[in-house]
């Protein structure tokens, strides 16, 4: 379940995963409960952490329905948008941790970028994650602890960041006001 270097590689997989749940009309929780799959295996998929075995990828595939064939030949139109009113922001985050990303569709762009907000005691959770590519931001309100790798800080408005995201690390609110940021990240990894 490694990543591997194919010519549909993880992250090509997982955008095209997505953009083919998403043309069918189904949410990850709907998909993972038609077919058996969990949902943090559908969710690690199309976030390009996880490429699943042919068995596992037909299973999911079904609960859409399309063919192997027909996935493996189905190419996402590029989002064209130039500009985005601030309710086009598309929330993939959870809970207390609102990440509302720029564009719906990032097939054939580059970078990610995310309007980041933490309420009280939110985080990104226990384990830390890493990931391809690089990722920065800068602290709009609030405060953040950020860890990578063994090293931690604590950032305040106007702060920023920037680091390898391979390195393990989290982001935690700390504080008594919720804490917005905005960041990037490329490739679009997260």
């Amino acid at each position: 379940m490694n990543k591997t270097n194919t010519p549909h590689d993880g992250e090509d997989l997982g955008v095209r995963l997505r953009a083919v749940r998403e043309c069918a009309g189904k949410s990850q929780r709907a998909l993972a409960r038609q077919t058996g799959v969990p949902n943090s295996t559908i969710s690690l998929i199309e976030s390009g952490k996880m490429n699943p075995s042919v068995g596992a990828l037909r299973r999911i595939l079904d609960g859409i329905p399309i063919s192997l064939s027909e996935f493996f030949a189905f190419q996402p139109e590029p989002e064209r948008t130039n500009f985005y009113a601030a309710e086009d922001l598309t929330e993939i985050g959870k809970g207390k941790l609102s990440l509302r990303q720029v564009g719906s569709n990032l097939f054939g762009r580059q970078m990610m970028i995310l309007h980041e907000t933490y309420d009280i005691n939110a985080d990104t959770g226990r384990v830390m994650y890493g990931h391809q590519g690089e990722e920065g931001g800068i602290v709009i309100s609030g405060r953040v602890e950020i860890t990578v790798g063994s090293e931690r800080k604590v950032l305040g408005p106007g702060d920023a960041y920037y680091f390898d995201s391979r390195a393990p690390h989290r982001f935690r609110q700390v504080g008594p006001d919720k804490c917005v940021l905005i960041s990037a990240c490329t490739p679009p990894s997260f």
